[in-house]
């Protein structure tokens, strides 16, 4: 078990690892957009995958893995969690969920294993997205991410407008 003081990077490299996932880190400047971010890292907005805490009831997680370029369904996340209201935590709520900050979160490392729900985008391609801490992004095979947290792989999300 890791230390409680082991960085974000740390955290999510030992999940990595305990999972049998091949990641790799790598280091990339501040970027004020998703756009600009994946310019940086030489990919597409949709290879980039957004982990986003989801509250569904107070003390109860989910974490929803979305590509870059779609935004959740809040209906159909609703209904593949069977859930009547959702709602994404305040910061401070999401930090203490997952022990990672707001741009920062991941389900790999996370203080709690909450269930994961996953758009079927992500499947058949390498995609990039949070390391735990800020200026970091994680690359990983989607199929094999998705297996390794037992992602609940559904429509959960739509175009962004």
């Amino acid at each position: 078990m890791e230390s409680e003081t082991a960085s974000g990077r740390e955290r999510v490299l030992a999940a990595a690892r305990e999972l049998g996932l091949a990641v790799q880190v790598v280091d990339r400047p501040a970027a004020a957009s998703l756009a600009e971010a994946a310019a940086s890292l030489g990919i597409s907005p949709g290879e980039i995958v957004k982990s986003l805490v989801v509250r569904r009831k107070s003390g109860e997680y989910l974490f929803v893995l979305v590509p870059g370029d779609e935004q959740i369904s809040w209906p159909k996340l609703r209904a593949a969690a069977g859930a009547n209201k959702l709602a994404l935590p305040p910061a401070e709520e999401a930090f203490e969920a997952t022990g990672y900050t707001r741009g920062t979160i991941t389900p790999l490392g996370s203080t709690v294993n909450w269930p994961v729900f996953a758009a079927p985008a992500i499947r058949g391609k390498r995609v990039s997205m949070g390391a735990g801490e800020h200026g970091a992004s994680l690359f990983v095979d989607g199929d094999a991410l998705l297996d390794a947290l037992r992602a609940r792989v559904v429509d959960i999300t739509e175009p962004l407008p």
